[in-house]
Parts: structure tokens; C-alpha cells; sequence
């Protein structure tokens, strides 16, 4: 049935052809897939899919994406995998919105939601409120994955678990560059390899030639159930931008997160350019910074006003020699067995490792740990202002994470 989302006359005066609502079933959903036009929903009933969601081909316009949801939001569609075909399956696609659907993958050898290596591209797509599970058969199936150029994705609210790798944007060789990203409020755990890995970018196309931040916020990236092993991977790896020309002032702002627990690997290793900031890591079973050369070397970095506990070392940042870029380490409270090593450090609080504190309620970790030391102080207006330039921090006294109230709203959501 098609309903009018907007007076006609109205539309056409606006130049924008008037949007649809479609009903669909899993019987007959595959049907409306061509139909779709900028603007318009297809509302899906709840039930078993079992044909997968393929998007190819099929594009919204900027302020009018398609979207695909649920009918019922408290009884989404159940999308079950199928061997040999990724479950939602994007290519050249742009300004898509699918959320509040359940991808099932059954433990097959396929992925949830994949932009596909033999698109030209997949562009403003957003995400949200998917739940996505059992796609573990091996650390190469992974919940939601890019493997040709993007710009412009949102990833946001997704609970994501028991799968190979929880999302993998880029493409292992640096080609296919995840650009302009938000990756926002998700929860990812029991992953067998990363929780979050975005590759390192070698070029980027002429059309993505602006400037760009990738934001990283208000997620909660848990390795605890993981085990040592060759799959051992980092809750969260980070690559570097292009070196040169289009995209190398990009950087990456990875702030509010909760890194949770990891047994053979750090909880965030990253090189290239970023701010991390007002973070907590807690890992009761090794390392929880690492700063190192991967694919380049660390550039230019902003890592400050974290709380770290962690049983193995806190911070540490390996640098290539005869470089100019500078890692700055500046208000953070750690508690390590090797609070801090590397980096340019000011104002940080250093302290021994507090194993007692592994279970503390998170509001109160950092005041705790701040109530053992004597080194906390206001910190120079001058640095304030520098450091108030980064979106949303929220330091403001002293040094140390405060857990962002968007952060606990994940934390404190129903599991799926």
C-alpha cells in the first residue's frame, strides 16, 4: 500500500517527488527492493528472512535517504544467513538508512552486512539499532564490513556479538578507504579477532578530496571472553590516512569509549593522526595503549584525560627515529604495572596497578584512583583552551575521564 509522505502539491513545488510507505513481509519484501525512490520506507513485518537483503544499485538523495526498518520496533525482522551470499549485500549505493533488524548468521562463512569489493562505491550509509550475531565460523566473518571506497557512514547503537570480527572498514592491501566516518554508542563483544579495525589508506579517490574527521565515540569495545591464540588480535587497531595529497590531514577522534579486558593484546593500538581522549581501559590480563609503527609510523597525536587500568603496561608509545611528529600524553590517570612509556608527558597521574579497582563501578574508578595520589592539579589555562577545541570534551578541573552520560545510556540499554 502506498501512503503519501508529504502533501503532493507541496513536493512538487519543493522539486522532490513524493514519498512512499511500503508494508512488506518476508514473503514478498524482495519485491518492492526496485521500487524505491529517494525519500521513500519500506517497513518490514516481523519473521524470518531467509533471501537476504541485496542493495544494489539503489540510491537516496542527501536529507531524502531510502530507508528500510522494522514495522514493529519491539519485533524486528530476523534476516537468518545463507551460504555463499553476505546477508545485506551493498553495492553502488549512497544515502541508505537500515535499522532496527536482526541479522542472524547461523555461524556460516558470510558476513552481516557487507559493502561489496566489486562496488565503485557505498556511500552516506547509516546504520542503527541492528543486532548482529553468530557470524563466528572463523575471525574472517565479520559484522558489518567495507571493501571499496566510503564516505559518510554512520554507525550507531548496534549490538554486535559472537562474531569473527566485530566491523572491518578498508581492505587489507590499503586501497578502498573507509573516509568520514561516525562510529557511535555500539556495543561489540565476544569477538574471536578485532572489535573495531579500520585499515590504513594508501590514496584517495578525487572526489573524496575534503578534509575529513573519522569520529570513534560512546562505544563499548570487549575482548573479555576472548583466549589467547593465533586469532589474538587488539579490541581496536587503527591505521594511518594517506601519507601524501588528498586525506593526509585527515584524522581520527576517538573519545568517551570503554575498552574492556583483552588476554594477548593491547586494548587500542593505532599509528597515524588522532586525538584519544576521554576514554576509560581496563584490562586486567596486559597492555592497554599502544602507540607503534604497523603499516607507517604514529604522527602527530593527542592522547589525553584518560583513565587507564591495566595490569600490563598503560601507555606506550613507540615512535620512528628522525621523525617530527610529536605524541603528546598530557592529564592522564593510569595505574599499570608500567604506568607510561614514551611520548611527550605532561600533567599525568601515575600509580601502581590496582587489581581491587578491576570491578569498581566505572563513575567511580577515576575518583578513586585520583584519592591515592597527590599529583592531581588544575591544568594551565593556556593547555585548557587547547584541549577544549576537540568536540565534546569534557575535562574541565583536573585530570582524569569522566564517563560521558551517553556512554553509560549504552551500557545500561537491554541486551537484544
Amino acid at each position: 500500500m502506498r501512503h503519501l509522505a508529504c502533501a503532493g502539491l507541496l513536493c512538487l513545488l519543493a522539486g522532490v517527488a513524493a514519498a512512499a510507505d511500503y508494508r512488506a513481509s518476508a514473503d514478498d519484501y524482495r519485491e518492492y527492493l526496485s521500487r524505491l525512490q529517494p525519500g521513500d520506507r519500506l517497513l518490514l513485518e516481523p519473521g524470518d528472512y531467509r533471501q537476504g537483503l541485496p542493495l544494489h544499485h539503489l540510491s537516496g538523495e542527501g536529507g531524502h535517504p531510502i530507508v528500510i526498518e522494522a514495522a514493529n520496533r519491539a519485533a524486528p525482522p530476523r534476516f537468518i544467513a545463507r551460504p555463499r551470499a553476505n546477508t545485506i549485500s551493498l553495492v553502488d549505493a549512497r544515502h541508505l538508512v537500515l535499522r532496527h533488524l536482526e541479522l542472524d548468521g547461523r555461524n556460516l562463512r558470510v558476513d552481516a552486512v557487507k559493502a561489496e569489493g566489486h562496488s565503485r562505491y557505498a556511500d552516506f550509509i547509516t546504520l542503527e539499532h541492528l543486532f548482529i550475531h553468530d557470524h563466528a565460523a572463523s575471525q574472517q566473518n565479520v559484522g558489518i564490513s567495507t571493501k571499496c571506497p566510503t564516505v559518510g557512514w554512520v554507525v550507531r547503537n548496534n549490538r554486535i556479538k559472537r562474531v569473527g570480527t566485530g566491523m572491518y572498514f578498508g581492505d587489507s592491501d590499503g586501497s578502498d578507504p573507509f573516509v568520514g566516518g561516525l562510529i557511535e554508542a555500539n556495543r561489540i563483544s565476544h569477538t574471536l579477532g578485532y572489535n573495531l579495525q579500520i585499515k590504513h589508506q594508501k590514496t584517495r579517490p578525487p572526489e573524496y578530496a575534503d578534509r575529513y574527521d573519522t569520529v570513534i565515540r560512546y562505544n563499548v569495545f570487549s575482548k573479555s571472553d576472548s583466549v589467547p591464540g593465533p586469532q589474538a588480535r587488539p579490541n581496536v587497531l587503527l591505521g594511518h590516512v594517506p601519507l601524501t595529497e588528498a586525506g593526509s590531514e585527515d584524522r581520527y577522534l576517538v573519545y568517551g569509549n570503554l575498552f574492556l579486558h583483552n588476554p594477548s593484546e593491547a586494548l587500542l593500538q593505532a599509528e597515524g593522526r588522532m586525538a584519544v581522549y576521554d576514554n576509560v581501559f581496563i584490562n586486567g590480563s596486559g597492555d592497554a595503549i599502544r602507540i607503534q609503527p604497523h603499516n607507517d609510523v604514529p604522527r602527530d597525536m593527542a592522547i589525553f584525560s584518560n583513565t587507564v587500568l591495566a595490569s600490563g603496561r598503560g601507555i606506550q608509545v613507540r615512535r620512528a627515529e628522525g621523525t617530527a611528529y610529536r605524541q603528546r600524553l598530557i592529564a592522564n590517570v593510569v595505574a599499570a604495572s608500567t604506568p607510561m612509556q614514551g611520548g611527550e608527558a605532561a600533567y599525568n597521574v601515575m600509580l601502581a596497578y590496582r587489581p581491587d579497582l578491576l570491578d569498581a563501578a566505572l563513575p567511580q574508578l577515576t575518583p578513586r584512583l585520583l584519592a591515592h595520589s597527590q599529583e592531581a592539579r588544575r591544568l594551565p589555562g593556556l593547555l585548557v583552551r587547547e584541549l577544549a577545541a576537540y568536540p565534546d570534551w569534557q575535562e574541565a578541573i583536573r585530570p582524569g575521564a569522566r564517563i560521558a552520560p551517553a556512554l553509560l545510556r549504552t551500557l545500561d540499554a537491554p541486551p537484544p
